[in-house]
């Protein structure tokens, strides 16, 4: 990405990253990009079609949006399943993703800062495998949230300084119906669930208390439906009032709409990023803050950039009116929201 990370990994908790920083910070913007949901599962459809092709990734997703991702100076992405060569699938789940170990390299080439681990499919190989996934991601530099060897680890925000910003990501999963996917223990392994949200208000109320800007991730919603829900709305305002800055969700894998509340954007689905052959809008969304005059983050635009996932491939549009027919798209299914022809969203 724009900054170089420097990792460090602190025993019993997530990572703590933060960026060199030259010359004058207080007002060189952050920008923080988000994308919906990646799968590299070795049987998958995508990752056999990603196989066939001669330049890897880049045939799959366009060389414009991997330059996006890998400019923002913070790049989040939700890592759809499990990196292992061990494990068998939970007995009764329908679709269960396992991806080589090596196959990292592909989310690092997109320049990926930090991903999404609280999700319904992380764990689709059991305890093992999942202790792979955090061994695979840590051994190669990529911070993760919403999971982890304990409820310490799963709860401890990921935190960033860049450009004299703190900034802060948690996460946090109520997607399943029928629950299959544990909840990390005081000494067990698994993700962090917001079923019962109290829990991820004290993780939201924790990270505001240590950084400048706070982005709250949350798997949720209806797979396949555009409508935001009346729960999703009323928790990602219970998001804010504990502290998030910004309120990101995934899951549904389509586009779902957006709205401000209180200044601050929710984003109720990103979408697929690089999943399957459907043909489906996604997005790239950018958020860019800034140090504020009273030393805190100051929102300075939010920005959705549409794209399409089509056969097995996701790229932004080059055609006007295919661009301008997502964002009306997705002006429709937001709340309260205007989206300019350049993707800047802005309340009404």
């Amino acid at each position: 990405c724009a900054v170089t990370v420097m990792l460090t990994i602190y025993p019993g908790a997530a990572y703590t990253a933060s960026a060199q920083q030259t010359g004058s910070v207080a007002q060189t913007p952050v920008t923080l990009g988000f994308a919906g949901d990646i799968n590299l599962s070795e049987d998958w459809c995508s990752t056999q079609y990603l196989n066939t092709c001669p330049n890897g990734i880049a045939d799959c997703i366009s060389p414009d949006i991997a330059a996006l991702t890998n400019g923002c100076s913070l790049f989040m992405l939700n890592n759809e399943f499990t990196y292992s060569k061990r494990g068998t699938p939970l007995p009764g789940k329908a679709y269960t993703f396992r991806a080589d170990p090596s196959r990292v390299g592909i989310v690092k080439q997109l320049g990926t800062d930090v991903v999404l681990m609280a999700n319904n499919h992380v764990y689709d190989y059991g305890k093992d495998a999942f202790l792979d996934t955090l061994d695979t991601l840590k051994g190669a530099g990529i911070p993760y949230t919403g999971a982890g060897r304990s409820l310490n680890e799963a709860e401890t925000p990921v935190y960033f300084n860049v450009n004299g910003v703190r900034i802060a990501y948690v996460a946090a999963s109520r997607a399943e119906k029928n629950i299959m996917t544990p909840e990390a223990g005081t000494d067990s392994p698994g993700i962090l669930r917001t079923y019962d949200e109290t829990k991820y208000l004290d993780v939201i109320r924790n990270a505001k208390a240590n950084a400048d800007y706070v982005v709250a991730s949350v798997h949720w919603g209806t797979e396949y439906s555009n409508k935001a829900d009346r729960l999703q709305k009323k928790l990602a305002r219970e998001f804010i009032d504990a502290g998030a800055d910004a309120v990101i969700g995934t899951h549904p894998h389509v586009l779902q709409g957006m709205e401000y509340y209180k200044g601050r954007p929710i984003m109720y689905s990103l979408g697929n990023f690089w999943f399957n052959e459907k043909t489906l809008y996604t997005c790239v969304l950018v958020i860019t803050v800034a140090r504020g005059p009273d030393g805190g983050a100051a929102l300075s635009q939010v920005q959705f950039v549409p794209c399409i996932q089509k056969g097995f491939r996701t790229y932004s549009p080059q055609d006007a009116a295919e661009r301008q027919k997502i964002i009306d798209f997705e002006k429709n299914i937001s709340f309260g929201v205007d989206i300019d022809k350049n993707g800047m969203v802005t309340a009404k």
